[in-house]
């Protein structure tokens, strides 16, 4: 990372995450991960950068259209210079994970599994994969046949298309294209030969019957090259006041397939004719980002790579743990009322929070549910407990946010499905995402309401609680859950703003609540007494809250923070920033928690959070931070932050560099993750 690009006292968010994303290809490359799993890390990473193009990307690109040099906006550089950068970081890094990918290749056939090229295939095979192709590929083979008079139709996004030239003899060639399906498995496996797995994939397949699909053109020789477009991926919502919020957003979605394309991926080796004929049918210029990559693109589906039984080159299943104190045979209700307990997904198993919805959904005392949604699972045990809460006469009250990014599809179809069944929807708050994760219930006890909940840093969803840390905090405290309840209460009626006792919310509040707390700190270490602030987010990309941090940092007050994604924050900087250490875990699972942990002269102050440090959860989101008042729960909390900090296995110093150096020291091999766990384990046995 070269200083032009390195404001003194911000990191470019953009610049920032593509290092972040270097550190899951870290992971890939890892040699002590196991082999498949590193496979799927070089998927993650794919996927990662198509959404990055998609998104931030196109937001630097709408910013340079506008004829704006945006360096306010973007750490001090200018528009059409950053789009430069990133692309020559992209290139690097997509030269880098070819390498990776060759190593893992080699390193699969050394364990007898073969990722077989179309010229590599035996007349057994090939007998095997022309069924296979009549009966599963061909009836679904969508070929687009080009030429230079018809107009070459939309491509749709992220998807991989092969690039077929076929040379005709004494006449100009002639194009077409070949849909890669997101629909048909990428990864065909072969029957075993003997203790031999071959594999080939979906385009190599293709490759293999391009006579077959070709038939009817009398070409010299033909060849196939991969490409893939990607586009900008930002909903314009229409202002037509005869469509509902549902069917604007459906619309929207529907039109990112034609959006504007912002990266173009292209097989280096296909030939220059080919390229430019492409181009330009598709209007590619040169504010595009144009990516010489290797023979096969969508690399994202890796991240489905078969496992074969080899249950040897796969992560350890780990078994979700039950809460200390906390079961799931006798009532919810009953423990939480006697004091909170903590789930810390996915070291402990999700069903908790099923079975407190499905216990609401069946208890004849239960009047209210209310519940914030922003991405469910694809088959959600969440949804169909509050359809059968409402089944039951129950009030179910459900804030569904349907602008969350690239869910939208899915929390259209689920919310759909709630409206027939009775569940009453809001749509948000207009200008506001809805990101808190919190439940409320209403339940009848004697001649009083009394409320039971929840609150979380993750959304509630059975899949990604499988591989996301997160925190549940189940609490049956009144005055949290009376201001939980002003949250939704502020759903309804947009126009009032609550006071809040206990929870710190966005957008009305979540900046001065912290601005309080550090300022605490600050007059701690001037009076000479203990002061520390440790945080753990995804990302801090909010100048305000750095510069906040900064001025902590220059009084006096030491301050550690675990930040997984984007962090604009330039620690170690002496006079700026000498007091921050920051760090950054990448490992099996996707670190989610968010921890926010105020010295507060040796009686902590401790909230968990849905809000990160970025301009859009503390200005332009419904967020919550919740306090925790149970003494045994921050002690729980403070520890695991600890055995995060001192991860020196999978932890990257995040510094001005940028160059995501691991932790090292002398200190014995401590694995955060693996830590975690059995920190947790050894819990249940004391």
């Amino acid at each position: 990372m070269t200083d032009h690009i390195l404001d003194k006292k911000y990191i470019n968010r953009e610049l920032s995450w593509l290092q972040f994303n270097h550190r899951v290809l870290q992971e890939a490359a890892d040699e002590t991960v196991p082999l498949i799993e590193r496979l799927r890390f070089l998927g993650i990473f794919s996927n990662n950068l198509d959404e990055f193009f998609k998104v931030r990307y196109a937001t630097v690109k709408r910013i340079d259209y506008a004829g704006k040099a945006g360096k306010s906006q973007l750490g001090g550089i200018k528009a059409s210079e950053l789009l430069e950068i990133i692309t020559n970081i992209v290139i690097k890094h997509q030269t880098e994970s070819l390498k990776i990918l060759n190593d893992i290749q080699k390193k699969l056939e050394a364990e007898n599994i073969f990722i077989l090229r179309e010229n590599k295939v035996t007349k057994k095979q090939k007998e095997y994969l022309r069924k296979y192709f009549l009966d599963k590929v061909s009836p679904a083979l969508v070929t687009i046949v080009l030429n230079s008079e018809i107009k070459l139709p939309n491509l749709k996004d992220s998807a991989a298309y092969l690039a077929v030239n076929m040379h005709m003899e004494g006449q100009d060639n002639q194009y077409a294209l070949i849909e890669i399906s997101k629909n048909m498995d990428r990864f065909i496996v072969l029957p075993k030969d003997g203790d031999t797995d071959n594999i080939i994939m979906l385009d190599d397949l293709l490759r293999l019957f391009l006579d077959d699909i070709f038939n009817i053109f009398d070409y010299t020789k033909i060849t196939a090259h991969m490409i893939k477009i990607t586009r900008d991926a930002e909903l314009d919502l229409d202002s037509d006041l005869t469509k509902s919020f549902m069917e604007k957003i459906s619309d929207s979605v529907k039109d990112r397939q034609e959006g504007e394309p912002v990266r173009f991926v292209y097989d280096k080796t296909i030939d220059k004719s080919t390229l430019a004929f492409l181009m330009d049918k598709m209007g590619i210029d040169n504010t595009d980002s144009i990516i010489p990559g290797g023979r096969y693109h969508n690399r994202r589906d890796y991240m489905g790579f078969p496992s074969l039984g080899r249950t040897d080159l796969l992560y350890d299943k780990i078994v979700p743990l039950p809460i200390k104190g906390l079961s799931l045979e006798g009532s919810i209700f009953e423990a939480i009322a006697k004091k909170d307990y903590l789930q810390y997904a996915p070291y402990h198993t999700f069903t908790y929070i099923v079975k407190f919805l499905r216990e609401a959904a069946l208890d004849p005392k239960v009047k209210t549910i209310k519940i914030t949604i922003y991405r469910l699972a694809q088959i959600s045990h969440v949804a169909s407990s509050l359809i059968n809460a409402a089944k039951n006469g129950k009030k179910v009250i459900v804030s569904m946010e349907i602008q969350a990014r690239f869910d939208e599809e899915a929390n259209i179809a689920y919310a759909e499905q709630m409206q027939r069944e009775g569940i009453q929807l809001i749509f948000g708050v207009q200008g506001l995402k809805v990101h808190s994760k919190m439940c409320m219930i209403e339940r009848e006890e004697g001649k009083k309401m009394k409320r039971y909940g929840f609150i979380s840093t993750g959304n509630f969803n059975e899949s990604t609680a499988k591989i996301y840390t997160d925190y549940t905090l189940f609490t049956a405290n009144q005055k949290i859950l009376k201001d939980v309840n002003k949250v939704f209460n502020f759903f309804e009626v947009n126009y009032k703003v609550h006071r809040f006792k206990h929870i710190i919310t966005s957008p009305h509040y979540t900046k001065n609540k912290l601005f309080q707390l550090i300022d605490k700190e600050i007059s701690n270490v001037k009076d000479g007494k203990p002061a520390y602030i440790k945080l753990k987010m995804n990302s801090i990309s909010s100048y305000q809250m750095v510069d906040k941090l900064y001025e902590a940092s220059q009084a006096g007050v030491k301050i550690q923070m675990i930040v997984r994604g984007i962090c604009c924050l330039v620690p170690g900087v002496k006079g700026i920033s000498e007091n921050i250490e920051v760090i950054s875990i990448v490992d099996k699972f996707l670190e989610h928690t968010r921890l926010y942990v105020f010295c507060n002269n040796n009686d902590p102050k401790v909230y968990i959070s849905s809000a990160d440090w970025m301009t859009r959860n503390i200005e332009n989101r419904v967020e919550v931070s919740c306090p925790i008042y149970d003494q045994e729960i921050k002690e729980e909390l403070i520890h695991t932050f600890h055995i995060c900090w001192n991860d020196n296995v999978k932890a990257r110093i995040l510094n001005k560099a940028q160059n995501n150096i691991y932790k090292k020291n002398e200190a014995p091999k401590l694995r955060s993750q693996f830590e975690a766990y059995n920190y947790l384990k050894n819990k249940l046995d004391a």
